[in-house]
């Protein structure tokens, strides 16, 4: 441990791990949670929004449409930004890629905040697709920047620092969405601006950081720059050995040096990799997850927790999940990402299957509530401790430097469409039953842009 805490401090790199996670996943953990805390505002601003523009009131289920589709176009953002990681990391660089998206963050802020002063929801939607954007973008960079300037035998644990910021980010948006803090309706919309300070600094500082050592000699060929940015970050050194390991692989790759999704799918030499994270990213994203970070305060509402007690209950969840993304960097060279892997998808699904017992059991007894809360806890412990904190190591480890942008875009986007739909159905179906469900959808039919329409759906839905 020792030797490892003394490569962070030799350089910059623990300033530039700072940097990228305040500036990176920082951004989407915050968004995913300060999003609950204002909900019931923003859906009341909607139909007060919606009555001054249209000269009626807005049935309930078209504000809840409407409430979807704020949280699905953060996924779509998300969707499309995860995407254009292949061609922005490529003509801009990694470093490029990063400061471009700190850039958009700054402009859909200011879009955010005029948002209520204008009356306009429409400008909530045009903000959050353009927040989801950046998460989707500065998710897949913050992890290929940091994967791409770490030696080998820390790599794991630099990487998993991506994870660590991503809680942290969804702990300060729980914090500052108590009432006592920006909590409040006169405050939702500067409470969803807050993060894009760190964006600022991160466009104040980046500039003076070089681009990935492994992007500056193999797909730029420069060797010199290379060099010095490892001298840079990790401290004085000849790097003979990083060096030697890059330009080998810069051999085997050859001229072509970002390859596109199809010709990810292609290669049935990835095959296998290409399977392997489809297969842990498909498990996380519908373990549960989503839902809980989302809709949090609506699942412990319907679980029966007072809801003066929800956000200090939140909170809790927050600060516990970042303390053990913390612990998994500490531990993942020594245990190794299999054995965490295992564990935490393992623990992961018990406790989903008794947390859907107590949930149905609810009504029997006033303590059941109170053991959903605790069995959320450890939802969060082994997602934090496994899966979450894992699965950006792996997909920076098992691809090669031509694909790795390539294999962020494609799972990304896989991740990302995911979240789009269950962003979007989840509000209709939280506390319904399979038959209550089952009816809602049968309901749902093609409806067009006309005010008759628009009443059709209100009914529909």
């Amino acid at each position: 441990m020792k030797s490892v805490l003394q490569e962070l401090v030799g350089g910059k790199a623990l300033i530039l791990i700072v940097v990228l996670g305040l500036g990176g996943s920082f951004q989407n953990g915050f968004h995913l949670t300060a999003i609950s805390s204002p909900s019931p505002y923003i859906q009341s601003f909607i139909n007060s929004s919606w009555t001054y523009h249209y000269g009626y009131v807005p049935g309930e289920k078209t504000i809840t449409f409407i409430w979807s589709t704020v949280v699905a176009l953060y996924a779509l953002g998300g969707l499309i930004g995860s995407i254009t990681v292949i061609y922005l990391t490529r003509h801009l660089g990694r470093k490029g890629a990063t400061l471009l998206n700190s850039a958009i963050a700054v402009v859909t802020t200011v879009i955010m905040y005029i948002s209520k002063p204008t009356y306009s929801f429409e400008l909530i939607l045009v903000a959050r697709f353009l927040f989801g954007f950046g998460a989707g973008l500065g998710l897949n960079v913050h992890t290929i920047y940091l994967g791409e300037s770490s030696p080998k035998k820390i790599r794991g644990m630099v990487t998993v620092t991506a994870t660590t910021f991503m809680s942290l980010g969804k702990l300060i948006g729980q914090f500052v969405g108590l009432r006592e803090i920006l909590g409040r309706e006169e405050c939702w919309n500067i409470l969803l601006c807050i993060p894009t300070f760190f964006c600022v600094v991160q466009l104040a500082i980046l500039p003076f950081f070089p681009d990935t050592p492994r992007y500056l000699l193999i797909e730029k060929g420069n060797s010199q720059q290379c060099k010095k940015a490892l001298q840079c970050l990790w401290g004085p050194g000849d790097y003979k050995l990083e060096i030697e390991e890059m330009l080998a692989e810069q051999a085997v790759i050859g001229e072509e040096h970002n390859k596109s999704v199809l010709d990810l799918l292609r290669n049935k030499h990835l095959q296998w990799q290409v399977i392997s994270m489809l297969v842990i990213n498909g498990c996380i994203q519908f373990s549960g997850m989503s839902a809980i970070t989302v809709f949090s305060f609506d699942i412990f509402l319907e679980a029966g927790i007072p809801e003066d007690k929800i956000r200090y209950v939140t909170l809790g969840i927050g600060a516990s999940e970042v303390l053990i993304s913390i612990t998994c960097w500490l531990f993942i060279e020594s245990v190794g990402r299999r054995a965490l892997m295992w564990r935490g998808f393992g623990g992961m699904s018990a406790i989903m299957a008794l947390i859907t017992v107590t949930l149905y059991l609810k009504d029997y007894s006033s303590v059941i509530p109170y053991t959903t809360v605790i069995l959320i806890f450890l939802f969060f412990i082994f997602y934090g401790g496994g899966p979450a904190g894992i699965a950006p190591s792996l997909t920076n480890e098992i691809f090669i430097q031509s694909y790795r942008p390539a294999a962020f875009g494609f799972l990304g986007f896989l991740r990302w469409l995911a979240f789009t739909v269950f962003g979007f159905i989840f509000p209709f179906l939280i506390g319904k039953t399979l038959l209550e469900i089952s009816q809602e959808f049968e309901k749902i039919r093609a409806c067009g842009s006309s005010k008759e329409d628009v009443m059709c759906l209100e009914t529909k839905l």
